[in-house]
């Protein structure tokens, strides 16, 4: 068996759902122009940090001296039981006009983020992945973890690790996961025999674009995030009006659930990503009403312990004004 293949299977036997294997060579030219005229026309917003590293973020050899290949893992968070389906974009709509519905639009909460927080999860995972493949090669120190936070273009890795291709709704879409799937890094120096892209395209669905309550996704292939539900939970607007959340506390998953390629998705399968159903309805006023100390003793392990404790209870407010209920 070849090493790559028993990385591939050490990955998939630490719970990993999807694995591929690139090299370090610079992100393609029309990737980056389309990146570099995304940063030009401001529609990165409050996003500082996407205008920094750019060589970095094109170039994955910057991140590891004597890099030589990327590790691409996929972890599935598509719910069964977990969360279930979420309300649509009119049934929220008509949730508002209508307060005695059942669906509850105040406290819709981005299904990754029902999870313990997967930059943790996903870093200790890649930890025990390299500790093997320390032990099977005799190397030492060649390896650098990355899970969203480092200045990486993780999905067009992705894509050319033959993980899935990029969808109209901008992310990464497998042919067998769907969307719902969050991903990790290891740029390594050992030399491996990288994987062929798998292909793959949209066509001609828009639904995507369809169910985005805000039109964030350009028909020119530019995503607006300025205006996306996901990214106005966690930066703001000062001219955002309070509907533009749409009724979400945090996150937005409407593109991810309009796509046909999550509806035949099978459900997460990582037993050990552990997923906490009380984190998928909050109460708002109970939210309002939190002490930093009861913040960090709640959500020290969510995606929401990075939004931080006042722009959590900003984010109530909106919600309870959406429904009229003030705040």
């Amino acid at each position: 068996m070849s090493l790559e293949q028993e990385i591939k299977e050490k990955a998939l036997e630490l719970g990993f759902d999807a694995v591929g294997i690139t090299d370090v060579s610079p992100i393609g030219p029309a990737h980056v122009a389309h990146f570099e005229a995304w940063l030009r026309s401001g529609y990165a917003g409050r996003m500082e940090y996407m205008h920094r590293n750019l060589d970095k973020r094109t170039d994955p050899a910057r991140l590891r001296k004597g890099a030589r290949s990327v590790i691409v893992v996929a972890l599935n968070y598509r719910g069964a039981t977990a969360g279930g389906p979420h309300p649509t974009a009119s049934g929220f709509q008509s949730a508002i006009r209508n307060p005695q519905s059942e669906i509850a639009p105040s406290d819709r909460v981005a299904l990754y983020a029902q999870y313990e927080d997967y930059h943790l999860f996903i870093k200790g995972l890649l930890r025990e992945l390299a500790g093997f493949l320390c032990a099977k090669t005799g190397c030492q120190d060649r390896f650098k973890i990355c899970v969203d936070s480092a200045p990486l273009a993780e999905k067009a890795l992705a894509v050319r690790a033959g993980l899935g291709f990029l969808g109209k709704n901008h992310l990464l879409i497998h042919p067998r996961l769907g969307p719902q799937i969050l991903l990790g890094e290891l740029v390594t120096t050992l030399n491996l025999q990288a994987d062929e892209p798998c292909g793959g395209a949209c066509g001609e669905c828009n639904r995507c674009m369809q169910a985005c309550p805000t039109g964030v996704l350009r028909p020119d292939g530019f995503l607006d995030a300025r205006r996306c539900i996901s990214y106005l939970t966690q930066y703001g607007s000062p001219d955002a009006p309070a509907q533009d959340t749409g009724g979400w506390l945090f996150g937005c998953d409407e593109c991810l659930l309009a796509c046909p390629f999550s509806h035949h998705a099978p459900p997460h399968a990582n037993q050990h990503f552990r997923y906490h159903p009380e984190r998928a309805t909050l109460n708002l006023r109970e939210l309002l009403d939190l002490t930093p100390d009861a913040f960090e003793a709640r959500f020290h392990d969510s995606p929401l312990h990075r939004l931080g404790l006042e722009r959590l209870k900003r984010n109530a407010h909106l919600c309870l004004r959406n429904q009229g209920s003030g705040a």
